[in-house]
Order: structure tokens, then C-alpha cells, then sequence
């Protein structure tokens, strides 16, 4: 008995005794050479087995990998590092898996019209299995840059134009990629781009910005703050300047708001090349005064522009660098890396890869969140497709069948083998009711008509229906893929004027990654579908949509404009002194030899209305809903309460529907002008024909809080309008005050 005692004694106490991951790292941290610590800082782009990446990491000189996903190679190289190195410090491996990694989800810009947080949750944990299980430990993802401009190509890799809906989606992917425990599924989620990027003048990609402190205080840096405070273990610092600082180099965003403020642990990767893109900028003088600039300014790993590699050393060696600020910064590196288990775990198991992929559950989810993500925009009785009476389709268009183009941008390792297109899926699951036509008119979306129109226009004769697929190919957005003229590119428009001409219902589906100019289209078709690039399981989601199968239920999350001269145009914008009322005389109202006056006095153009082609927050549906009007249970609250408000919504339509409710709030009078709106909250409620449904919302005063002119974040007291509607642009509002 007393030997049983000891040893249970002993083993509690080595129980007890585990060192925490802190003293791991300060135990490792006191082994290591200054060429090791600053080894831990450099990240190499690799592909294939390259003997002297391999030597680099043999010699301590590599912290992080990425662009090879190969699991063969990445053992090879782990063993280096592992095995062959001095101190067996393991690398960390990483990959743009933006919207899946092989089961391609739809593009991020899809995701968030499906105001659905925990389907984004389960896309992103699904990737997360499937990237891991080939040896990938860090996305560069989630992209939280707010953006209001649709020409820049990177729209599609964010959350829209909405400081609320990009902060939910945005700690939904955290919580996804990095999972609920520290086992071998966790991968690392790192928040980009910190900050202001998708402000970029024009919209032309890596582009200056000129956003004040308090606009990136209360739109831009919000999303960061709740992802940092989700648990996101790392950070990316952005391509563009901001009021002439480039990011990269911007000490009080990284050192002093990040760390100082939000009490970030994690550590900050430069962008690729962003470190030496500051000599460019003309704010470095050469690649050395680049990586002083970044390394003080909090940035720890330098992502492919080897300043840190080859000049680190000397920089200390000088004194312009500090040794506390190099150890602080690998302690950042080290401790994600004991915390993802890469120590105890650094190996793949080569032999079960492939089964991760493709599994039954992830095409699910990645068919629902293709369902969710579709917008219906337009809408004259047309949808959803009576299969009673529709018994030909014509199937035409360039995106009909284009599995790569399906997937969209930042879709690597997804294989368009995988991808079901809507040709194959209507003829797949309707193909026994319905005779189906496929004339494509346009092989691909900026093709000029080779012949082709005039066999899709002789097609069409033969149908009831047109069902047309048009919209960009992947290549067409994404990374410095941005463009001036947002309309459909080729002879798109073309064949869509030829196939309305027929006199058969025209039912219009677009893929792509932004949202695009559609005054041709809504005239020349009789419903239109926006799914944006619906990912792997696109075409079947579209199918059933177009069937009826399946109801909409995606909000757009960015407006649509009219025409390319509105751009930026966004729904929470702040108030001017002469707002736009929509009774302004326009370009063809006004009399000839008119005089010199002032035509409607307020801020709009001649020669296009104000408001957009579809608000924010805007989609259709198979049946109809009507609001009441607002409901709060007092009119006067204090900073610290709660406003708890409700509204009931009603189905007055035939069909089963999902509506999503949305709550927005306007601060009628602040220390500094204030937005005309602004989303706080929504709800996805399903709701059967003719009922009627309370749909309750709590919203914490201090929600309301804001940077005003004294540049403290507060809530000022004031009247405050609420509305409850089914978009941006809807909805009566009813007033409280907080005093």
C-alpha cells in the first residue's frame, strides 16, 4: 500500500509539475542564439523540396512556411526543422484558406449575405479539418477591411460595407478556424488587413487611404477589436498608408491600440513584401531601414522581404533595435505555436489526407451556405419554376458550366472536378421532369460573340424558359484584380438582350465577386439570382432555388449602385446639411436655356437619382412579409441599461420563408455628425404561410457608444431613432432618448 501511495504521489506530483506553455517558452527563449531568435522571424514562400529552405531551417534561420500544402513535402521539411535543428523548434505552416480548402465554401462577400454566423462558424471549422489534415496550421483569414467600393477587387474577401455585419462574421471564422479545444484540427486564424485597406482611393488595390483616427476608431478597427477578443492568435498588417504612415510601419496602430489597448498576446505578420514595399512608399530608405521601421513599430514576422534575415542582427549590433523588443517578439511566435500543440505534434499522418476531404458534411454545409448566400434582387412572378407547367429550359450563359469559375477567388487547393455546376445539377436532379437545352451563347464571361448567340437565341425558341448564367470569372476579382467598369465584361449583355428579345422568361444568375452595375439587366430579364461565386456545392443550391426546392432568404451586404459615378456609395453614411429628399429635378427635367440657379439644392447628381439600385440589407423571397411598427417597453434609459425592443413580422405569402429582421439605430444629434443608420443587430426567423411571428431584440445602451469630438469612446445622451425593418431602406421608426 505504501508503494501504491508513493507512486500516485509521484505521479501527481509530475502532473503538477507540467511546465505552463509561458515557461516553455522563457525555458527555450534562454537556449537560443540571436541568429536563432531572429530565425523565428522570418517566414519563407516555398514550393516543392528546396535543399537550401531546407538548409535554412537545418541552421534555425526559419520560423514559418507557406504556399506548399504537400503533406510528403511537409514532413520533409518539418524533420529538418524538428529533427536536424539545434533546439527541434517546429515550423508553422500556413495557407490562404480564405473560403474553404477543398470543399470550397461561397467567397467571404457570399457568406455575409447570409447574415448567418453560425453557418459561417461551421464553413470555417470545415476548412479548418480539411486544411490541418494536410499539414496547414495558419490562414491568413479572416479579412475584416470594411469596404464601400466596389471596383476594388478584395470586396469579395471580406464582409461588405458594415462595421456590425463584418465584426459577426468576422469572430464567427475566428471561432471556426481555430476551433473549441487545442487538438490537431485548431488552426491559427490571423485578422487582416490591420487597417483601413479596403479604403483604398478609387478602389485601385494597395492604393494610399486617408481615413481619420476617429473613422478608423468607430468603422474600421471595431472588427479587429472583437476578433482579438474572440482569441484570434494572429494579426497581418495591411499594403496601403493611412494619412501617409504606412501600416507596416505604424507604431501606434500595432504597439500602442493593439497591444497597449486591446492587450493583444499574438504576434503580427507583415503582408508579403510589405516591409520592403515601405522603401517604395518612400518612407524607408533601403530594405534595412524598412525592417527597423516594422520591428519597432510591433511588427514580429516578416512575411518574404528577408529585412529581418539579413539585417536584424546589425540592428542591434547598432543599437536601433532592442534585444527585449526581439525576445518579446519571438515569445509571441513561440507561444502559438506550443499553444497549436506543434511540439508535442509536428508531423502529418500521410496516410489518412484524403479522407478529410469532400466528406459528406461539408458539401452540405457548403450547399446551404450557397442557398443562404443567393440574393434574389428581382422578382415578377417568374421564380421558383413550376415544374407542371415548365417542361423545356434552356440553359445558357457563361457561368452555366465553369466549375473553376465557381469557386471564385482565393480558391487554390478546391478542384473544379469536386464542383457542381448548375448545368449538372439541374440536369441531375430535374433532368427526369424537365427537358434541358444547354447552349452556352459565351464560353467564358469576357468572350465577343463568335457565333455563338445566334445558337443560344434558336435554342431558346425551343423552351419555356430561359434559365441564363452570366456574371465574372474568378480571375475578374480578388487580389489587385480591381476594375473601373463594374458591369457584366464581354458580350454578356449581348446575348441577354438577344435571349429578351425571344419573348421567353428570362430568369438571370450571376456569379461574381463584387456587386455589379445591373440597370441592362433588371430591364432586359424577368428575375434575377445573385449568388456572388457560390463555391463547390454552387450549383446545386442555385438548382433548387430555381425550382423551388429551396427559398431565398441572402441580404445583400453591400449596396448595389445605379451607376459606377455613385461609387462609394454606402447606407450608413452621415447626415449633410442638405440631404438628398428624392424630389430633385434631374438631367431631363431641366428647361432649355435654363438660368443660372441652384437646381434642388441638395446633395445629389443630375444626372442619376440619389438612392442605389438595392440598399443594404435588400432581398426578395417566394412569399412576402409585413412589419408592424417598432416596439420598446420605455422611452427614456440610462448609459448602463438595456433598450429592449420587438416587432412582429407576418408571412402573407403562400410559402415557408426565412426572413432576416434587422435593427438599425440613428444618434440624432452627437458631438460630431453621426450616420444616417447603422445596423445593430438581426435575426434570421422562419416563418409558414399567414403567420405571425414577435421577433425581439436587446440592445445595450452602450452599443451605442462612439469616438466624438473629445475622442473618447462613449455613449452621448440624446434622442436616438430605432427601426425594425427587412433592409436598410425600410421600416418606421420609433424614438427613445438616453439621458
Amino acid at each position: 500500500m505504501f508503494s501504491v501511495a508513493v507512486a500516485m504521489l509521484a505521479a501527481a506530483t509530475c502532473m503538477w509539475a507540467q511546465p505552463t506553455d509561458d515557461e516553455r517558452v522563457e525555458e527555450l527563449l534562454r537556449k537560443m542564439t540571436l541568429q536563432e531568435k531572429i530565425g523565428q522571424l522570418n517566414q519563407l514562400s516555398v514550393g516543392g523540396f528546396d535543399h537550401n529552405a531546407a538548409g535554412m531551417m537545418r541552421a534555425g534561420m526559419v520560423g514559418s512556411i507557406l504556399n506548399e500544402c504537400n503533406p510528403n513535402v511537409l514532413n520533409r521539411y518539418q524533420r529538418a526543422a524538428v529533427e536536424e535543428s539545434r533546439l527541434g523548434i517546429p515550423l508553422l505552416i500556413s495557407r490562404d484558406v480564405i473560403h474553404g480548402f477543398k470543399t470550397m465554401f461561397p467567397i467571404p462577400l457570399g457568406l455575409a449575405a447570409t447574415f448567418d454566423p453560425e453557418l459561417v462558424q461551421q464553413g470555417a471549422r470545415f476548412a479548418a479539418i480539411e486544411a490541418t489534415a494536410s499539414g496547414i496550421r495558419w490562414t491568413f483569414s479572416p479579412m475584416l477591411d470594411i469596404a464601400r467600393d466596389p471596383r476594388w477587387g478584395r470586396i469579395a474577401e471580406g464582409s461588405g460595407e458594415d462595421t456590425y455585419l463584418d465584426t459577426q462574421m468576422g469572430v464567427a471564422m475566428v471561432k471556426g478556424y481555430q476551433g473549441e479545444t487545442d487538438d490537431q484540427t485548431s488552426m491559427a486564424a490571423c485578422v487582416k488587413h490591420f487597417v483601413a485597406y479596403g479604403a483604398a482611393e478609387g478602389g485601385r488595390d494597395y492604393n494610399s487611404t486617408g481615413v481619420s483616427e476617429r473613422n478608423l476608431r468607430n468603422v474600421y478597427l471595431p472588427p479587429f477589436e472583437a476578433c482579438v477578443k474572440a482569441g484570434a492568435m494572429t494579426l497581418m498588417t495591411s499594403f496601403n498608408d493611412n494619412d501617409g504612415i504606412p501600416s507596416t510601419g505604424n507604431g501606434f496602430l500595432v504597439n500602442d491600440v493593439l497591444r497597449g489597448e486591446w492587450g493583444f498576446e499574438g504576434f503580427v505578420v507583415s503582408d508579403w513584401a510589405s516591409i520592403y514595399e515601405m522603401v517604395n512608399h518612400g518612407y524607408a530608405e533601403d530594405n534595412k531601414h524598412a525592417g527597423e521601421l516594422a520591428f519597432n513599430a510591433g511588427v514580429d514576422m516578416d512575411m518574404m522581404s528577408y529585412s529581418y534575415i539579413s539585417h536584424l542582427e546589425e540592428l542591434i549590433n547598432e543599437g536601433k533595435v532592442s534585444m527585449e523588443d526581439l525576445d518579446n517578439a519571438v515569445r509571441n511566435i513561440l507561444r502559438v505555436k506550443f499553444r497549436l500543440g506543434l511540439f508535442e505534434n509536428p508531423y502529418i499522418d500521410e496516410s489518412n489526407v484524403e479522407t478529410a476531404f469532400y466528406s459528406e458534411e461539408a458539401l452540405e454545409a457548403a450547399r446551404k451556405s450557397a442557398v443562404e448566400s443567393a440574393v434574389l434582387l428581382t422578382n415578377n412572378g417568374v421564380l421558383p419554376l413550376n415544374r407542371s407547367k415548365v417542361k423545356t429550359v434552356l440553359v445558357t450563359g457563361p457561368m452555366a458550366d465553369a466549375p473553376h469559375d465557381q469557386l471564385g477567388t482565393w480558391s487554390f487547393d478546391g478542384d473544379p472536378a469536386h464542383t457542381v455546376t448548375p448545368l449538372a445539377a439541374i440536369r441531375e436532379l430535374y433532368g427526369e421532369d424537365v427537358n434541358v437545352i444547354y447552349e452556352p451563347g459565351l464560353t467564358y464571361s469576357r468572350e465577343f460573340d463568335k457565333g455563338g448567340i445566334a445558337k443560344a437565341v434558336k435554342a431558346a425558341k425551343k423552351a419555356d424558359v430561359i434559365l441564363a448564367f452570366m456574371g465574372e470569372e474568378a480571375i475578374l476579382s480578388g487580389e489587385a484584380h480591381s476594375l473601373v467598369d463594374i458591369t457584366l465584361k464581354g458580350d454578356q449583355r449581348r446575348l441577354l438582350e438577344a435571349l429578351h428579345e425571344t419573348g421567353k422568361p428570362v430568369v438571370l444568375n450571376i456569379m461574381a465577386g463584387r456587386s455589379l452595375v445591373l440597370d441592362f439587366e433588371i430591364e432586359h430579364s424577368d428575375a434575377i439570382l445573385y449568388s456572388f461565386h457560390p463555391g463547390t456545392m454552387g450549383g446545386p443550391a442555385i438548382a433548387q432555388l430555381i425550382f423551388g426546392d429551396e427559398t431565398p432568404s441572402g441580404k445583400t451586404p453591400v449596396t448595389f449602385p445605379k451607376h459606377v459615378g455613385q461609387i462609394p456609395l454606402y447606407y450608413n453614411h452621415n447626415m449633410t446639411g442638405r440631404p438628398a429628399n428624392g424630389r430633385e429635378e434631374l438631367l431631363h427635367e431641366i428647361p432649355l436655356k435654363a438660368g443660372q440657379t441652384s437646381l434642388g439644392m441638395t446633395s445629389y447628381w443630375l444626372d442619376c437619382p440619389f438612392a442605389p439600385e438595392f440598399p443594404f440589407g435588400y432581398g426578395l423571397t417566394y412569399t412576402t412579409f409585413e412589419y408592424s411598427a417598432p416596439e420598446i417597453e420605455r422611452t427614456e434609459y440610462g448609459v448602463n441599461d438595456t433598450v429592449h425592443a420587438c416587432v412582429t413580422v407576418r408571412n402573407t405569402g403562400d410559402k415557408e420563408a426565412t426572413e432576416v429582421v434587422q435593427l438599425y439605430v440613428r444618434d440624432l444629434v452627437g458631438s460630431v455628425t453621426r450616420p444616417v443608420k447603422e445596423l445593430k443587430g438581426f435575426k434570421r426567423v422562419a416563418i409558414a404561410p399567414g403567420e405571425t411571428v414577435k421577433v425581439a431584440f436587446e440592445l445595450d445602451i452602450q452599443d451605442l457608444a462612439f469616438y466624438g469630438k473629445d475622442m473618447v469612446k462613449k455613449v452621448e445622451p440624446g434622442k436616438f431613432q430605432l427601426w425594425i425593418a427587412g433592409d436598410s431602406a425600410s421600416g418606421t421608426p420609433i424614438e427613445f432618448e438616453v439621458k
